[in-house]
């Protein structure tokens, strides 16, 4: 068992901090947290794969990219580089897993339903996503703690 401690706390403000200041959209917010935290020795470009996701995929209001960037991070962590590599179902298994935990909380993945009642960049969009980026951070930072056993 490692004894590292992972500030879940910490993790959700850093990510809710990177997309309140405008440094970076949900997705890549969620990413670069979460990157620094679990994995800093991997390249910045991981950050860069985030940059398609925000505002549902593009800003088509697809799913949520703070799902998104959750989710790729779980592949980061999890996922498989070789060809049919079994790692694959424990990737997918925690990507159904943040999916279920949000989906619960908020009925929906769908930025568009997600963000109907709030304007695009006004200042509630803005403390709702921020939320969300926050959530999804910390979520996922405890499903990879779990499975990492920190």
């Amino acid at each position: 068992m490692k004894t590292r401690i992972i500030d879940l706390a910490t993790i959700r403000q850093t990510a809710e901090h990177y997309y309140s200041s405008g440094d970076f959209y949900c997705s890549e917010a969620i990413v670069k947290t979460i990157r620094d935290v679990f994995c800093p020795g991997l390249p910045d470009e991981v950050i860069a794969m985030a940059s398609g996701f925000p505002i549902g995929m593009g800003g088509a209001g697809c799913t949520c990219g703070a799902i998104s960037g959750g989710i790729m991070v779980i592949g980061m962590l999890f996922g498989r580089t070789e060809k049919k590599d079994e790692r694959v179902n424990k990737a997918m298994e925690l990507s159904r897993e943040l999916h279920d935990f949000f989906q619960r909380k908020h009925k929906t993945l769908c930025c568009r339903v997600l963000t109907q009642d709030v304007a695009l960049g006004s200042p509630e969009q803005m403390r709702q996503c921020v939320t969300f980026t926050g959530e999804v951070a910390e979520e996922v930072a405890r499903i990879i703690a779990r499975e990492l056993e920190f």
